[in-house]
């Protein structure tokens, strides 16, 4: 029987991307959601709250990894109450998942926990892992996520935690928006344009999950992003290359923060800050990038 990987909360774009190339990788995948249990295009869906243990639980029993992805999204604007369930949803998993783990006989050796680049802030300095942190609520939250994952260890299940940067895909995810904009000649520069894209292509992405999943040299952080972090500016001037479309007006400041908040019901500072990170450890890894132009890598995708 194929080895079995949990991805718990990976019922979004980056969760099923991982769950179709570990499929064709021959893995056997599960997904806890919030949804219906079932199954659907080779992979089972089991249903979980995120929160407290349930029937779901035994899926980890003789499991090989698992993965989780779970936490409200914080593509919203930033209310008491939004913030309240952007911090429990992702404390509150990591509990549960690492509660399920303790109970097992045959643990998985792997628990991969997917995190953030947002941890330190907004800056334009060259960050890796060792790299002080910002401030602000992102960060707050991304400390205590990261504090709650490592606070527990296991004597037969290693911890990995990916800083995941800006996965480029397609039909989906973060780039999708910016394709949408860019095609109705709205593709200009966000702000200032200083702000740094720390990108990579899904492909990437997976690999990178594949490999803390399977090597046993992957323990503790790791910035999964690419090689190359371009300005906003010069995403924005390279995707408007890509789809053919010639020079766009900018959006300054004070429309991102209209825009944001009256149209996409969001934090203008989504698109107004950014980080300047690279993969260390990665590459001290010798982890191989295919994609490490970003006019290339955004030709492959749209």
């Amino acid at each position: 029987m194929s080895k079995k990987i949990v991805l718990a909360g990976g019922s979004g774009f980056l969760g099923k991307s991982l769950a179709t190339f570990l499929t064709n990788k021959g893995y056997q995948v599960v997904i806890l959601t919030r949804g219906k249990s079932g199954s659907s295009d080779g992979v089972t869906y089991v249903q979980w709250d995120g929160s407290k243990l349930g029937e779901w639980a035994a899926e980890i029993e003789d499991s090989y990894a698992v993965v989780n992805f779970t936490g409200k999204s914080v593509n919203c604007i930033y209310t008491k109450s939004n913030r309240e369930e952007i911090v429990s949803s992702r404390l509150d998993s990591v509990r549960v998942l690492q509660e399920a783990i303790r109970t097992c006989i045959n643990p998985p050796q792997a628990f991969v926990q997917a995190g953030s680049l947002a941890i330190f802030g907004d800056t334009r300095e060259v960050c890796d892992e060792s790299s002080p942190h910002g401030s602000g609520f992102s960060v707050d939250v991304c400390e205590q996520w990261e504090e709650a994952f490592f606070k527990v260890s296991f004597a037969k299940t290693r911890q990995v935690l990916l800083r995941i940067g800006f996965a480029l895909g397609k039909d989906g995810g973060a780039l999708e928006p910016l394709v949408k904009l860019t095609r109705l000649n709205l593709g200009g520069t966000v702000g200032s344009g200083k702000q740094y894209i720390s990108w990579l292509h899904i492909d990437d992405l997976n690999e990178m999950f594949l490999q803390s999943i399977e090597d046993n040299r992957f323990e503790g952080i790791y910035h999964a992003t690419g090689v190359n972090p371009v300005t906003n500016k010069e995403f924005m001037s390279t995707l408007r290359k890509v789809l053919g479309k010639g020079w766009a007006p900018p959006a300054p400041t004070p429309f991102v923060w209209l825009g944001a908040y009256a149209v996409m019901k969001t934090e203008p500072s989504l698109a107004l800050t950014g980080r300047n990170c690279i993969p260390r450890r990665l590459q001290d890894h010798g982890f191989t990038f295919q994609y490490t132009n970003l006019e290339e890598t955004l030709k492959d995708l749209v």
